[in-house]
C-alpha cells in the first residue's frame, strides 16, 4: 500500500473517533446538567442515588464499561443485541465491500454500545464539574440578585450562569482533549477507529509504522482544540473573580 492510501486508510478509522467524540458530547454535555442538579438536591434520596451513580461510573474504568454495556445483556438474558443489530443490518441492507460506509455500518451494534459507555461516563465527569463551579459561587453572588428583585431562576441564568461557565471551561477543555483520546478504547470490541485499523495494517501488511502515524491525526485534532479553547477563555476574560 502506498502512503496515500494507508492515510486514507487510517482517516476512515479515524472518522469513526470523530463521530464517538461528537456523539458524546452532543450527549454527555448537556446530560451532565441534570445529574450535576441531582447530586445538588436537597431532596437526600435524589442526591444518594445521583451521588452512587456517579461513583459508580467514574469509578470503573471506561474500557470495563464498554465490556458491560456490549456483553451483559447476552450474558444476563441470552439477547446480544449489540451483535444482533449488525446481524439486521448485514442482512437487510446492501453495504459497500469498502470504505467508511462499510466500516460504519457493519459495526452499527458495536459503535452503538460505545457510544452509550462514552455518553455515561462523560456526563458523570461532567457533572462533577458543572457541580464544583455551581457550588464555587459565593451565596452574596444569589443574595445580591435577590436584593435586585430577580427571582431565584433569573438570579441564575443572568449572574451565576456566566460566572459559571467562566470557571468551568478551562477543566471542560481538558476532559473533551481527553475525550479524542479515550475514543482509542473503542476497539477492545473490535470498533475500527484508527488505532484499530493501524493494528489491522500491522497485521496484514507487516505494516508497524503506521500505529505510530496515527498519533499526527491525534496532535493535529488536539491542536485544533486546544487554539478553540485557548479563543474562548480570552473571550471569557471580561469575567473577573
Amino acid at each position: 500500500m502506498s502512503f496515500l492510501e494507508i492515510t486514507v486508510f487510517l482517516a476512515n478509522g479515524f472518522i469513526i473517533s470523530l463521530i464517538i467524540f461528537a456523539v458524546t458530547l452532543l450527549i454527555g454535555v448537556p446530560l451532565g446538567l441534570p445529574i450535576a442538579f441531582c447530586s445538588m438536591s436537597k431532596f437526600a434520596p435524589i442526591r444518594a442515588i445521583s451521588k452512587t451513580f456517579v461513583w459508580i461510573i467514574r469509578g470503573i474504568p471506561l474500557m470495563l464499561q464498554i465490556f458491560i454495556i456490549y456483553y451483559v445483556p447476552g450474558l444476563l438474558f441470552g439477547n446480544p443485541i449489540f451483535s444482533q443489530i449488525d446481524r439486521y443490518i448485514i442482512s437487510n441492507f446492501t453495504i459497500p465491500n469498502q470504505g467508511l460506509s462499510h466500516l460504519i455500518f457493519t459495526n452499527a451494534g458495536s459503535l452503538c454500545a460505545v457510544l452509550i459507555a462514552f455518553s455515561l461516563n462523560y456526563a458523570c465527569y461532567f457533572s462533577e464539574i458543572y457541580r464544583g463551579g455551581i457550588e464555587s459561587i459565593s451565596q452574596g453572588q444569589y443574595e445580591a440578585g435577590y436584593v435586585l428583585g430577580l427571582t431565584k431562576s433569573q438570579v441564575f441564568k443572568k449572574i451565576v450562569l456566566k460566572q459559571v461557565v467562566k470557571r468551568i471551561v478551562p477543566p471542560m477543555s481538558n476532559e473533551i482533549i481527553t475525550l479524542i483520546k479515550d475514543t482509542a478504547l473503542a476497539n477492545c470490541i473490535m470498533l475500527p477507529e484508527i488505532i484499530k485499523q493501524a493494528k489491522e495494517l500491522a497485521a496484514t501488511q507487516a505494516l508497524i509504522w503506521p500505529l505510530f502515524y496515527t498519533g499526527v491525526f491525534y496532535l493535529i485534532f488536539v491542536g485544533v482544540l486546544t487554539i478553540l479553547f485557548g479563543r474562548i477563555e480570552k473571550k471569557l476574560n471580561y469575567f473577573k473573580s
